[in-house]
């Protein structure tokens, strides 16, 4: 008898502490679920749409990004527009920049992620009537974002940057289009294509160098300073130490010093990968923050 209660005084405790254990997991659940649907609702939206260009006679997507705050009033919102390298697409963005998004939210601003095809370079190729990446970016992607979404449509409220191929595309649309864009950063770049006649189908778009470098001339951007105002546009350039297009951002950079251009100018430990650019995209946000917010002085 006395081992049976013993027994049944066991089940019962064991029957509470299975119950209270239960009981906590339950608990435990539910807080992580308000927990994570808390942050849910506060994440950013990422809308994929298709805008037609009429210099290119198709549709090309775009990656729009827009913050928790976008659709809580009226209120009118910057943008920076980033565009990808060699090889990636409009959906790089959203997809390998994993903290973009609460970027988004803490910044407070738009971001859109430009398709530039597999390797544009972001102009309008002089032997190619299909690739007019500038045309499309300026003239035509610009205008659709500022109609459809709740932009601040002026210069000093558009920011451009990019990584590697986009980092040259980024420079080259901004110093030709000082109206559109107030400030512009490079990760990576490669702001001097000339030293790499071979690569990346570049001279799918420009010709051989042999044969037209004019060209490359013209549509490299360490050429184009001239064409930089004194202090018009706020701009922030940087690349790793292990990077290959180290060289060339290093010469970009004492160029623009010999003419007084100001400029960011960062170099880190580092190479031409993710990894770099997650943790450049950081500096390049925050830069264009204050630019929106009026915190760079010249």
């Amino acid at each position: 008898m006395k081992n049976y209660i013993f027994s049944a005084k066991n089940r019962l405790q064991n029957s509470r502490e299975t119950s209270f254990r239960n009981n906590h997991k339950l608990k435990s659940l539910y807080t992580l679920y308000i927990v994570f649907f808390f942050f849910s609702a506060k994440a950013a939206t990422v809308d994929t749409i298709q805008v037609f260009s009429p210099s290119m006679n198709k549709n090309i997507k775009s990656c729009v990004i827009f913050p928790e705050s976008y659709k809580k009033n009226d209120k009118k919102f910057p943008v920076v527009y980033l565009l990808h390298g060699y090889s990636g697409n409009y959906g790089s963005w959203a997809k390998d920049f994993k903290e973009l998004k609460s970027q988004v939210d803490q910044y407070n601003f738009i971001v859109v992620g430009v398709d530039g095809n597999y390797s544009s370079w972001y102009f309008d190729s002089p032997i190619d009537p299909s690739f007019k990446y500038e045309t499309y970016v300026v003239n035509e992607l610009v205008p659709y974002i500022d109609k459809k979404y709740k932009t601040i449509a002026n210069r000093e409220n558009r920011a451009i940057s990019g990584l590697s191929m986009g980092g040259h595309g980024a420079l080259y649309l901004s110093f030709k289009h000082q109206d559109i864009f107030g400030a512009a950063g490079s990760m990576s770049g490669g702001v001097d294509i000339r030293p790499f006649p071979d690569n990346w189908d570049i001279k799918k778009r420009l010709g051989s160098i042999t044969e037209f470098p004019d060209n490359w001339e013209k549509n490299t951007v360490t050429n184009m300073l001239s064409l930089v105002e004194s202090n018009n546009l706020k701009l922030i350039i940087d690349c790793g130490f292990d990077d290959f297009f180290m060289d060339v951002n290093r010469q970009l950079h004492a160029k623009m010093l010999a003419l007084k251009i100001n400029h960011d100018y960062i170099e880190r430990p580092g190479k031409h990968d993710l990894k770099y650019w997650e943790n450049s995209l950081k500096f390049q946000l925050l830069f264009f923050h204050n630019f929106f917010n009026d915190k760079i002085k010249n």
